[in-house]
């Protein structure tokens, strides 16, 4: 069996405004009705693979359970990273933990945010990886690259290795992101295939190889791991150690030092959407080559991204040429597409502003739900919640505000102090300052209400947690 590793714990700056810290870019419904996390998930599924393994950070443990949850996959287990180190000590961590319940297995590292048009083409690839893997190597998958791209690192094969071939090859060396006349040259050898950061071997070769090359590295994650305490079948690593780790990638740490590389070919499409213009690029343009969503239309416009992310928010391009638009409801970007590596450069500046939207999306997922903020003022604002079927909030209390609840949908039971009722659909309940409230949803649709907060101070920071199923502190 392999095992998948999925490493879901980036930001994706690149695909701003839609992508940002809260929630980052594998999460979000980029193509199609299905995030990338949850294609990457079904991707690596079925026969021969066994549950995956899942790498990620403490905001969203809980949206990693509830979108495997979606597509009716249960993890073997998820490990908390208390921040974020690069992928060899997440990748090392994974290697120790999975070494425990079996040395020998195969584990398949993979990031969750990319695109493989072809999973059963993929799966056949690693099903051919597998015995070079079992043999002790460290098997990289390499991209047959269809331009001269400077965004992405290179595997160099070694000589009489064949870039066509349906079985791993022997690798030369890793080469770094090149310019564009070395891209050129590399894509007129045929004799380099892109990076794609994903590899396959057993859990016993690769700590071999980490013993080796990065033994440091070893030490500090074995006492994360070792100090690691378990929440609701969360492994959370020990924060003191996992700091330090160094930060570093795989390819540096270990590929690039071993001895023991192979790499398989793959041609059959893929992309790590790093940006607005390769979303562009797999979204398949109409014959004027533009892309626009179910609410943004295109006149006069060619070889243009129109993207209104907003139910109910029209978007109208007229004569643009090459360029991107993407609209939410709190920010808007527009750029060429040719600019689209510099959208990182914009999360920058907004963040250095103080500005909000650099990296919180205008819907905060909750372990129960999501809440959106639809109007703000001087001393109250309006909130939709929407709360899963059996979902809880915790009992709590607030110091500077109190709150009107109204049910727009489904059923309510709501706690404040010693009193406990149910609220239907276009009923109401206040909550004074400083009581001690709950609200949770007994039934078996998403309940939806309309929360209006008045006070001094409105912000997240103004809760005291009594008890909450769901461990937070």
């Amino acid at each position: 069996m392999i095992t998948p590793i999925l490493l879901c714990g980036g930001s994706g700056t690149r695909l701003w405004p839609l992508s940002r810290k809260s929630y980052p870019k594998q999460f979000a419904r980029l193509m199609g009705e299905e995030s990338l996390f949850q294609a990457s998930a079904k991707r690596l599924s079925g026969e021969g693979f066994a549950a995956p393994v899942v790498l990620t950070g403490e905001p969203f443990r809980f949206i990693v359970t509830e979108q495997l949850a979606q597509v009716e996959q249960a993890p073997q287990g998820i490990l908390i990273e208390p921040e974020g180190r690069n992928t060899a000590p997440a990748v090392l961590a994974a290697a120790l933990w999975l070494a425990e319940r079996d040395a020998q297995a195969l584990m398949l590292v993979a990031p969750s945010d990319h695109v493989i048009p072809d999973p059963e083409a993929f799966r056949a690839a690693v099903v051919a990886a597998a015995p070079r893997a079992q043999a002790g190597d460290l098997v990289t998958f390499g991209i047959t690259p269809t331009r001269a791209e400077t965004g992405y690192g290179y595997l160099e094969l070694a000589a009489g290795a064949d870039a066509q071939a349906n079985a791993p090859q022997s690798l030369a060396r890793f080469v770094e992101k090149p310019d564009a006349a070395r891209a050129a040259e590399m894509l007129a050898a045929g004799t380099y295939l892109w990076n794609a950061g994903i590899f396959l071997f057993t859990a016993e070769a690769i700590l071999a190889a980490y013993r080796a090359h990065a033994p440091a590295l070893v030490e500090a994650v074995s006492a994360a791991l070792e100090g690691a305490g378990t929440d609701l079948g969360f492994t959370r690593l020990a924060a003191a150690p996992w700091s330090g780790a160094e930060d570093i990638s795989i390819d540096y740490a270990i590929m690039e030092k071993a001895d023991n590389l192979a790499v398989m070919p793959f041609g059959a499409g893929w992309s790590d959407l790093g940006g607005w213009d390769a979303v562009w690029a797999v979204s398949g343009p109409d014959a004027a080559g533009n892309v626009c969503s179910d609410e943004a239309t295109a006149i006069d416009c060619r070889d243009t991204l129109l993207r209104s992310e907003t139910p109910g928010q029209q978007l109208v391009g007229i004569g643009l040429e090459d360029m991107m638009v993407v609209s939410m409801s709190d920010a808007v970007l527009v750029a060429p597409k040719s600019q689209a590596q510099r959208v990182k450069e914009a999360v920058a500046a907004l963040k250095a502003k103080g500005v909000s939207q650099a990296v919180q999306l205008p819907r905060d997922y909750r372990p129960w739900g999501w809440y959106e903020s639809l109007i703000i003022g001087g001393r109250f604002q309006v909130k939709r919640i929407v709360v899963h079927p059996g979902a809880s909030l915790s009992l709590q209390s607030h110091h500077h505000r109190s709150e009107h609840w109204i049910v727009v949908e489904g059923t309510a039971k709501v706690t404040v102090d010693d009193e406990v009722r149910l609220l239907t659909e276009n009923q109401s309940v206040y909550i004074p300052l400083g009581a001690v409230h709950r609200m949770e949803n007994p039934g078996k649709v998403p309940m939806v209400l309309i929360e209006v907060q008045t006070g001094s101070y409105l912000g997240e920071d103004d809760i005291i947690r009594y008890e909450d199923i769901y461990a937070r502190s």
